[in-house]
């Protein structure tokens, strides 16, 4: 069966030509990638383009990938940006910027975090697959904020049953358009691919569940601004439940954001952030809380939109 990769199109490749992303993003050779898009083998947010079609930042790239899938390996690197705010013998707790995967997949060619952990010299965690060894759970390459990675043997465990049980405490902020009726409440609704894109996920009726409770900080003229509690971490779920409300993430084009907007407030992504992570410490027992501040993008689109 032919491996299909999927991944959303960087600020970086923004307006190239589809044969020059493909090549840039895959390491394709230019007439490798024009060939794919010629035998109808590359979409763009799900249809299928030529060679000379041009990308923009945010669109999903798929691409049905000759031959046989290379494996994906962890790459020290440096990751601009890449905060470490806990570090001890169990743990290593980031605060993620936007544009930094969780760890290598196929088809990302940009930073990640644990690569990002293994370019500083931090061991982590040998449990898990090769390329996500000590990750526990991820963030969306365009969400930012908190995201905690087992160093030990026993952090891997003990993290993973937390995530599992539901026991960690996952608070986002999130920039929504209009105003969410009620203003607090709880989204339980099943999530899985969506029946058409299988690049999107969507609330369908035999996914898996999936429970997300928010409460309205503050209501603007175009938006308001959430706190959310997941009480399940599906792929997407704050950004799909929130447009199957019809109140799409700010900047959120992937799940119907208004374009106008997000482009009025400067942002090249969904206004999410993870704010706010707790969990108990694997080695001490002890309850630990940890905050993240928005970062200048975030905090730009906030300052625009409170001013009407």
């Amino acid at each position: 069966m032919a491996e299909v990769r999927t991944l959303p199109v960087p600020d970086g490749l923004e307006g190239e030509r589809v044969d020059a992303a493909l090549a840039r993003l895959f390491g394709f050779s230019r007439t490798k990638a024009a060939d794919l898009a010629a035998d109808g083998q590359v979409t763009l947010d799900g249809d299928v383009v030529g060679k000379s079609a041009r990308v923009s930042a945010g669109q999903w790239l798929e691409v049905v990938m000759p031959g046989e899938p290379v494996a994906v390996q962890i790459v020290p690197e440096v990751v601009a940006g890449l905060r470490v705010v806990l570090d001890d013998d169990d743990v290593v707790v980031v605060d993620k910027p936007v544009g930094v995967a969780a760890h290598p997949s196929p088809g990302w060619t940009g930073p990640t975090v644990v690569g990002g952990l293994a370019g500083a010299g931090y061991r982590v965690s040998t449990s898990g697959a090769a390329e996500r060894q000590g990750v526990v759970h991820r963030l969306d390459v365009g969400t930012s904020g908190l995201m905690v990675v087992a160093k030990s043997e026993r952090a891997y465990t003990s993290l993973k049953r937390q995530f599992k049980e539901r026991t960690v405490e996952k608070i986002y902020h999130a920039m929504v358009q209009g105003v969410m009726d009620p203003l607090r409440g709880t989204i339980d609704a099943p999530i899985d691919r969506h029946p058409q894109h299988e690049w999107r996920w969507a609330v369908v009726a035999e996914g898996k569940p999936s429970v997300t409770h928010y409460d309205t900080l503050e209501a603007f003229r175009h938006a308001s601004l959430l706190e959310i509690h997941l009480e399940t971490g599906r792929t997407h779920q704050i950004r799909v439940h929130t447009s199957a409300m019809r109140h799409p993430c700010v900047g959120d084009l992937t799940y119907g954001a208004d374009p106008v907007l997000s482009k009025r407030l400067g942002l090249g992504r969904q206004w999410l952030h993870a704010t706010r992570l707790g969990f108990e410490h694997p080695g001490t027992g002890a309850w630990v809380e940890l905050s993240s501040t928005y970062p200048a993008d975030l905090q730009t689109a906030l300052d625009i939109i409170s001013q009407g």
